[in-house]
């Protein structure tokens, strides 16, 4: 089974494209769904340890918490410290049941890919992508976003173009959906030709 990392910056497109996998058959892991979860549940006694005042009811509150690490590395990286390590067993349970299935081609979708070293856990990189103005547009038209929120996240993560630098396949989003599905099928066509490259 050939595992495709699908990445790219914020209001690049790639929750749209992670569907369109899903939609042409692929088995998609979708690592921001399983913090969720793990946010409702499994990881909150850990977080409210870490960040007092940050969960209700047994859940993480997201807006609480994200106002207390957003500015802050090293919070941020206490945070990552005891979500990470949940996330990558959710992660190998689903490939093992993609394996299982007998999918040729699963996709894990991870915002943060190159950023975490995730591109070595995986066969190829899919990159979404789209023009610097169409990005904006799409972030600032999304609830409670501000410039200066966008400022914060765009600082987190590497520069789109660097992304499509190291990608084996970019997708880009610009021009609607029927694009995007032809560029999918094409993806899928090669990656039925790879040979796994993860160790």
């Amino acid at each position: 089974m050939i595992v495709l990392g699908l990445t790219g910056s914020i209001g690049m497109g790639k929750s749209t494209t992670a569907k369109l996998f899903a939609e042409a058959g692929v088995p998609v892991y979708d690592a921001d769904a399983a913090v969720h979860r793990l946010y409702e549940g499994e990881a909150a006694p850990a977080i409210e340890a870490a960040f007092p005042g940050t969960t209700a009811n047994g859940k993480v509150d997201r807006n609480k918490l994200s106002a207390r690490v957003v500015h802050d590395p090293a919070a941020m990286k206490r945070l990552e410290q005891i979500v990470h390590p949940m996330v990558g067993a959710a992660r190998q349970k689903f490939l093992n049941a993609a394996r299982q299935s007998g999918a040729p081609v699963a996709v894990i979708d991870v915002p943060l890919l190159f950023e975490t070293g995730g591109e070595k856990r995986v066969d190829a990189v899919v990159v979404v992508t789209t023009t610097a103005e169409i990005q904006r547009q799409r972030i600032l038209a999304r609830p409670n976003m501000t410039d200066e929120k966008l400022g914060a996240i765009l600082a987190r993560q590497m520069p789109d173009a660097e992304k499509r630098k190291r990608a084996h396949f970019v997708v880009d989003t610009s021009h609607g959906l029927e694009p995007v599905r032809a560029r999918i099928q094409d993806i899928l066509a090669k990656a039925a030709k790879m040979q796994p490259r993860r160790s």
